[in-house]
């Protein structure tokens, strides 16, 4: 597990849009702390500190030691409201986690042993159908990725959740079917690119609307 996102946070009184547009104006942005059978908690943090960590991509799967006013809280993103136009983050809810929290959560997968992939080797591409997968563990032990083997896969092959490495205490959420990641196409024949590359290559004539195409005759006279 890497480390944990750390921010900083104060209460705010009260909620509704006139106080949530008057905390970002003060570049702000307002959020609340819920879970673990305590009452709701509504904050504040800067918008620079939050957008920053959202940008990074891991806010839905890293905890965070947010520091409410002096007390320490370990949370973890569930929902983040971003503006429509912009991607800047106008809410976040925060879940307060403990190690018997249990949540669902996408993690990215992560491929693994492709130097002992035949597929690769007889140069076939991998289609990959599942970037993520959602998997359900513990709040304090989320996986930063999940490790997907392709050693022995070939031409044709699938390749399916049976293939990853899931750690100890961690289960997919489809649990019913041994279900698809990614397969190992083959390549494209010489004939095939041959002919793709044929017809995006085709050519016409423009056509001035109202006008008939000039025939051949015609074209040579007028030269």
């Amino acid at each position: 597990m890497s480390k944990n996102i750390a921010l900083t946070a104060a209460k705010r009184d009260g909620a509704g849009k006139g106080i949530a547009r008057a905390l970002r104006r003060e570049n702000r942005v307002p959020a609340v702390i819920y879970g673990d059978s305590k009452a709701p908690v509504t904050i504040s943090l800067s918008a620079r500190d939050i957008n920053v960590e959202y940008q990074k991509g891991q806010m839905f799967t890293k905890l965070c030691d947010l520091d409410l006013d002096g007390s320490k809280n370990l949370v973890l993103a569930r929902d983040i409201q971003l503006h429509p136009v912009t991607d800047v983050v106008l809410h976040v809810d925060f879940l307060r986690v403990t190690p018997k929290t249990k949540i669902a959560v996408n993690v990215p997968v992560n491929f693994i042993n492709a130097e002992s992939c035949p597929g690769l080797e007889s140069r076939g591409t991998l289609n990959v159908t599942r970037h993520t997968v959602e998997l359900v563990c513990s709040a304090t032990k989320i996986p930063d990725v999940l490790d997907v083997d392709l050693a022995g896969k070939d031409l044709g092959d699938a390749i399916k959740i049976s293939d990853a490495s899931l750690p100890e205490g961690v289960k997919p959420v489809i649990d019913d079917r041994d279900f698809t990641i990614a397969t190992m196409v083959a390549p494209r024949t010489v004939a095939e690119e041959a002919a793709a590359d044929a017809e995006g290559n085709v050519e016409s004539e423009p056509v001035i609307e109202g006008e008939e195409p000039a025939a051949e005759g015609e074209a040579a006279a007028k030269e």
